[in-house]
């Protein structure tokens, strides 16, 4: 019985697990609100993004400054991973052997990213891309970063080579990517979220080198899976046991067939 209960409790979602999946919602809304209105700006009427005509960019503004304004103070309500800069989630181990994903693989990170974006940046200023495709890029990159966290993510598993996402070296780096395409767009909307976003990754970066220990499953508890608050861990599993059952059945019934 009591075991029963354990793992209804590891197959719950947590309150973490469904602020994700909120966020997965309506950041695909967002994308596909945004790529509708983009076509229909295009297409029906001619003309191009304007930033201080159309609702939605005030909206999709004003979520995101919400959820950046919500990474700069400790919450139950965001995953371990970002939270683990914060002193109060500092739980000590006793140990000081520090040890976090691989300096280069980081820098790897960072400069692959900014190869991609320095292409969509030169279509953009040879004048194949507009502004309205600018920020269709950056819903695009968002959707992207729900899926990263809640079902496969290249950065860890092709570089970081992390646990979790609750011992990722980059995670408060997300809206610093995100809105990369940003820096070619000339508006106060955008370059105030491209702000902002730098400004997250520079606290996080000042913090990890000044408190490496809160970053470090060895020197700190509040990392390890006893103490997770997110169990994403446990719902991952759970798809890869789906696909692999999908992908048998499918051997089966395709053997079934050539009989």
């Amino acid at each position: 019985m009591d075991a029963s209960i354990k793992k209804k409790e590891r197959n719950r979602l947590t309150a973490v697990s469904l602020f994700h999946y909120i966020r997965l919602m309506y950041r695909s809304v967002m994308f596909l609100t945004t790529l509708i209105v983009y076509i229909y700006e295009r297409v029906m009427h001619g003309t191009l993004f304007d930033f201080n005509r159309l609702l939605i960019v005030r909206i999709l503004w004003g979520l995101f400054v919400i959820e950046m304004l919500m990474r700069f103070f400790p919450t139950r309500l965001e995953s371990p991973g970002c939270q683990k800069q914060f002193k109060r989630n500092y739980i000590k181990t006793g140990s000081t052997q520090i040890k976090v994903s691989d300096n280069n693989a980081t820098m790897l990170v960072a400069l692959i990213w900014i190869c991609i974006n320095a292409i969509f940046g030169a279509f953009y200023m040879s004048g194949l891309f507009d502004d309205g495709i600018m920020v269709l890029l950056c819903c695009a990159y968002s959707v992207c970063d729900m899926i990263c966290i809640l079902f496969f993510c290249p950065f860890q598993s092709w570089f970081l080579k992390n646990k979790c996402c609750s011992a990722c070296r980059i995670y408060n780096w997300d809206y610093a990517m995100m809105f990369t395409p940003l820096f070619f767009v000339r508006d106060p909307y955008t370059w105030s979220l491209l702000a902002m976003a730098v400004l997250l990754m520079v606290r996080w970066e000042i913090t990890f080198y000044l408190h490496p220990e809160r970053f470090s499953e060895e020197t700190n508890a509040y990392l390890k899976c006893a103490n997770c608050t997110e169990k994403l861990c446990t719902h991952k599993k759970q798809l890869n046991r789906l696909w692999k059952q999908i992908a048998e059945f499918t051997a089966k019934r395709t053997r079934m067939l050539r009989k």
